[in-house]
């Protein structure tokens, strides 16, 4: 080969190389301006100034909850202007290229373009959470259904997973509520998730779980299918301004169940509170005392009351009210076969995955992304 012609092979993938840093250049100013990037800075202005007065620390609670605030901005606000910063470093590089060691610069700068390609994939993802409360914290309920002791064990497969799941992503988790099954696993549970988009994530595993398994407490080995239903609600109670009126509320008090430190099983302590308007129940045992029991339900119900009223759909609102717990046949979002092949396919979104073992260890991160791409694309 003529050295004109390596010279115009160059060229070309030299130009084929800027027209790519150029697409992505524009790909990530769209993502920018989705993503907000100048309003989190302005944000984080704001945080540092609250952060820097005298008494900020005297409310520790809203201190705690600034602090992180301002964490998980900078953090995020970082990555992207790193990017920026790469990707721009890397346009200069290739465009003030005049020939020198030009296959070595070329294939420096392809590997680099390859990995800034891969990362705005990555990156990308936060897009997927548009919705009004997606960067709020979240509470998961997981109710057994229908399956008997199989459906009970089922659901504390799911607590695993999950709580797998958001340790992954480096979230806190707080059981508030548990109701162990009478030979194994749990009639229900309901926890906390506190991370930056822990909802975002965590709406796409509402819905029932259908699991098909040979069922290790049936002594003839047969296979069997279980139901569980999750439940997934913004939990942003600082910020709700729900007025609850004393005469609205009935407050039941109750001898806690289950394993504990002193005083469970022997004081009542656990809590009841039922919405009489809405006739939404709530229930928290898993606190101290009745005092830290109450709070703790107050905070959920007036979650829940805030999610009654924005929505419309009537099942939604039954499920708030504990009404639709139909965890069967022909309801499920999600199904899990361990035998006889291994295959976890969401019903939603079609995606599928034969890989088990990884889901239920926490590995939902694909599943989720089908789920939130699919309504992103309905939504536009």
């Amino acid at each position: 080969m003529s050295f004109d012609a390596a010279q115009d092979g160059h060229n070309k993938r030299m130009n084929e190389l800027l027209n790519r840093i150029n697409s992505l250049k524009e790909r990530l100013a769209k993502a920018r301006q989705v993503v907000r990037i100048d309003e989190k800075q302005k944000r984080i202005i704001e945080l540092h100034e609250l952060m820097n007065a005298a008494d900020f620390w005297r409310d520790q609670d809203n201190a705690k909850k600034v602090s992180q605030e301002a964490s998980d901005l900078e953090t995020e606000v970082l990555l992207w202007e790193k990017f920026k910063r790469e990707l721009n470093d890397l346009f200069e590089i290739v465009e003030l290229d005049e020939g020198d060691q030009v296959v070595n610069l070329r294939i420096e700068a392809e590997a680099q373009l390859a990995k800034l390609e891969k990362e705005f994939e990555q990156m990308e993802f936060t897009l997927l959470f548009g919705g009004k409360h997606d960067h709020e914290d979240s509470m998961v309920a997981i109710h057994a259904g229908a399956g008997g002791t199989d459906a009970q064990d089922w659901a504390e497969m799911l607590l695993r997973m999950y709580l797998r799941f958001c340790e992954k992503q480096n979230w806190k988790t707080k059981i508030i509520n548990l109701s162990p099954g009478a030979e194994a696993g749990l009639k229900s549970v309901l926890f906390e998730v506190n991370g930056r988009h822990s909802y975002g994530y965590l709406k796409a595993e509402a819905g029932v779980h259908r699991l098909v398994r040979i069922s290790p407490f049936d002594a003839e080995k047969m296979r069997h299918t279980s139901f569980a239903l999750v439940e997934v609600l913004p939990f942003w109670s600082d910020e709700i301004k729900i007025e609850i009126k004393p005469e609205d509320l009935r407050i039941d008090t109750y001898r806690a169940g289950g394993h504990g430190g002193q005083g469970v099983n022997t004081t009542d302590s656990a809590v009841r509170i039922t919405h009489l308007a809405t006739k939404i129940v709530v229930t928290c045992q898993n606190e101290r005392s009745q005092m830290q029991n109450r709070e703790t339900a107050m905070k959920i119900l007036k979650a829940k009351l805030q999610q009654y009223y924005e929505t419309k759909e009537e099942d939604e609102r039954a499920r708030l009210r504990g009404e639709y717990t139909e965890a069967a046949w022909g309801n499920q979002a999600r199904s899990y076969v361990i035998h006889p092949y291994k295959l976890v396919k969401d019903h939603r979104t079609e995606y599928e995955t034969a890989d088990t073992d990884a889901v239920l260890n926490g590995d939902l991160t694909e599943l989720i992304e089908a789920y939130l791409r699919k309504k992103l694309g309905k939504s536009n």
